[in-house]
């Protein structure tokens, strides 16, 4: 005899991200002004140092610092003004197709990192053109044997399911946190798997946002332009402040 499931049973065997519909994390975090915030330029973005420091929830800067084989102009200047005004700092390896033990090496000599900077790869898509899935594991481990450490995964919600789906909770994606790309005011359809929430989410860039309708912007960081990658904090500014840079 064939039995038929309660629909709220069906609901939630259909739908695993629903209850993430209910979490404040999910649903415009920013607006909280507890909750910390980041920013992660690079070269080409503009930044009024004077202005920036009037917002003191902007505690963390992540700036690139390499792509493929090549480094940002503006990275060590950038760093050494953000570590002299107080900000957390980290920089980020934006991966593209090629030998990733290379592209680890080129990254962690550029950056030095020293032991309060954060560090990332950012897997910018699915597609050919930039790093695999196989390639990003590949320099994960290599940066775990250089540095003891774990780098963040900066992913959209297409790489992020795209991980989740392959690897599941395996021995190295699951080992980092994640820093999430999402331009939109509330999440509920999280790809758990491989992480079961945000570290940080990048909620607000030139994708949702233009010098047009620049108070239409989730959120204005004084001193950047529309264009400037905005992130929120799964936390509070004390509690970004103690964790950075999240290699534990």
């Amino acid at each position: 005899m064939k039995r038929t499931l309660p629909r709220f049973l069906l609901v939630f065997l259909c739908c695993p991200f629903a209850a993430f519909a209910q979490s404040p994390g999910f649903s415009e975090p920013w607006k909280n002004p507890n909750i910390a915030i980041a920013i992660d330029p690079y070269e080409r973005n503009e930044i009024d140092w004077d202005l920036l420091a009037t917002d003191s929830r902007v505690v963390a800067i992540i700036h690139r610092a390499t792509i493929g084989d090549r480094a940002d102009r503006k990275y060590a200047e950038r760093r050494d003004e953000a570590r002299k005004r107080g900000y957390k700092w980290g920089a980020y390896h934006f991966g593209k197709p090629g030998n990733p033990i290379k592209q680890a090496d080129f990254f962690l000599d550029t950056v030095k990192p020293g032991k309060d900077d954060l560090i990332a790869l950012d897997l910018e898509s699915t597609d050919a053109k930039d790093m695999s899935l196989d390639e990003a594991r590949v320099f994960i481990k290599r940066i775990r044997e250089k540095t003891g450490r774990y780098p963040l995964i900066y992913a959209n919600n297409e790489v992020a399911q795209a991980i989740s789906r392959q690897y599941g909770a395996d021995d190295v994606f699951a080992q980092t946190h994640l820093w999430y790309a999402r331009f939109k005011r509330s999440v509920t359809d999280f790809p758990q798997g491989t992480w079961k929430t945000y570290t940080l989410w990048q909620f607000s860039s030139e994708q949702n946002c233009s010098p047009a309708k620049r108070s239409a912007c989730l959120y204005t960081v004084p001193g950047t332009e529309y264009d400037m990658d905005i992130d929120v904090y799964n936390g509070t500014i004390e509690e970004l402040r103690s964790r950075w840079p999240f290699d534990k």
